[in-house]
């Protein structure tokens, strides 16, 4: 039997949690896939003992993947990661989490749901992980879960430590994020770079795997960016995130282009193909294409949208964060990749203004989707969701006390978009990314409250 034990020590005051892990590597018993717990309290010690244990067919599994060394949890609050907005909500109301700048350093505010619903049993969360809507696409079975129990509790555990959440009191909406969510595309990520560093022999420089993230801005991109490059410093590998935002024109750039533009309103403000500054994109996707050996360094560009009074700036490259090779993968998130132009009067007849950003698309396969070999597109069924979780994270910086966008500038700035949404997702879901391989290829169909769903 393959056991896993967690030891949780709690202190009355200050409220803070110790753990401490151990395995047993004994074969597996052929009872059939199993999970059991058992929880023993010692209320007068404060002393709780979950030991997990559960059986598969003969089989050996993966090694134990060691679980994180003792640390202490807080109460959920603010995050110490750094971009973008995300939300895990319950049915009846929405919790938001917000970046007070999105591009540049700064915190990340958590507002998971804070009504508990304590993981009761191993046993439910094997359960609950094999429900998930994402294990067909990912060739994930019962069995294999089984087997590698060990690493989604780690996987789990880390997030958890991510999030600054308590692991025994997560609520359905977080545990849906993360099993069904994160830590199956984390395993798909894993997957995507062992078969990419497969191809090269033993001896090769292997350069990393860029893997891109299209999807639609609010649905939750930029904090599954963030989980995954948790969970992968954690398990050892090297990674560089970066946004299509870090690749914005200057605010000089950007006045250039609306003086050359001055009655296209898509051109107006960065976002819209043309806004972008395609040649240092191509130098620093290079770049990091050639950081393959230890001690390489580079420091990832990053954009302040807070400059200029929100028109934003690149930001000073003395706040740029440096990762150091060798990488694994690269992680390339933002809300057009992989749009493919569309004839010149497909485009005109969406928005006679789109005509023009249509021409420019064509520039952007060679800038961005050319380095990408491996995608997860995040399908939406309705554009109009982007309105409706851009309303709802300004709302959340409002009433935080932070400035953030009335309700007519939160319509104003999403109609900006639609017109692209409108032309080009269809293609993408129907298509895949530019130059995708539909072998490397992950498309994920999520609800209004941005959680994975069963879809085509």
């Amino acid at each position: 039997m393959k056991m896993a034990a967690l030891n949780i020590l709690s202190q009355p005051s200050p409220p803070a949690l110790s753990f401490s892990f151990c395995y047993s590597n004994d074969s597996f018993s052929n009872n059939g896939s199993k999970c059991k717990l058992h929880f023993l309290a010692n209320s007068q010690r404060h002393h709780f003992r979950v030991a997990s244990s559960f059986s598969a067919p003969n089989k050996s599994g993966p090694s134990p993947m060691p679980f994180p060394m003792s640390t202490q949890f807080s109460k959920p609050g603010i995050l110490p990661a750094g971009r973008g907005c995300s939300w895990m909500r319950d049915s009846s109301r929405c919790h938001s989490i917000v970046a007070g700048n999105e591009s540049g350093p700064g915190r990340l505010f958590s507002v998971f749901p804070t009504k508990p619903a304590q993981v009761s049993s191993i046993e439910d969360l094997y359960e609950f992980i094999c429900s998930g809507p994402l294990l067909d696409k990912l060739g994930l079975t019962i069995d294999s879960i089984a087997n590698s129990i060990d690493r989604w509790l780690a996987y789990g555990l880390h997030l958890c430590r991510l999030f600054q959440l308590n692991e025994l009191y997560l609520t359905l909406p977080q545990k849906v994020r993360f099993y069904h969510y994160y830590i199956p595309v984390f395993l798909w990520c894993e997957d995507q770079i062992s078969q990419h560093r497969s191809g090269y022999k033993e001896g090769e420089d292997i350069p990393p795997l860029v893997i891109g993230f299209s999807a639609p801005q609010g649905c939750g991109k930029t904090t599954l960016v963030i989980a995954l490059d948790y969970l992968f410093r954690v398990t050892g590998r090297k990674i560089a995130t970066i946004s299509i935002d870090d690749f914005y024109l200057t605010a000089e750039g950007q006045a250039k282009l609306r003086e050359q533009n001055p009655s296209n309103a898509l051109l107006e403000f960065r976002g819209n193909a043309g806004s972008h500054d395609l040649t240092f994109s191509v130098e620093t996707l290079t770049t990091l294409s050639k950081m393959t050996k230890e001690g390489m360094k580079f420091k990832l560009p990053r954009y302040d949208k807070s400059a200029y009074s929100g028109k934003g700036d690149r930001a000073d490259p003395s706040t740029w964060p440096e990762v150091e090779g060798p990488l694994s993968a690269v992680l390339f998130e933002g809300w057009m990749l992989g749009f493919k132009p569309l004839p010149a009067e497909v485009a005109k007849a969406v928005d006679p203004q789109l005509e023009i950003v249509n021409k420019n698309l064509e520039a952007y396969y060679d800038a961005w989707d050319k380095f990408i070999k491996a995608w997860i597109v995040i399908k939406i069924k309705d554009p109009s969701c982007v309105y409706q979780w851009r309303l709802q994270a300004e709302i959340a910086m409002r009433e935080a006390g932070k400035p953030g966008m009335s309700d007519e500038e939160v319509k104003d700035f999403v109609s900006r978009y639609l017109p692209a949404y409108n032309a080009y997702l269809p293609t993408l879901y129907s298509e895949g990314p530019n130059g995708s391989d539909p072998n490397r290829l992950l498309v994920i169909e999520i609800d209004e409250e941005r959680n994975p769903i069963l879809g085509n």
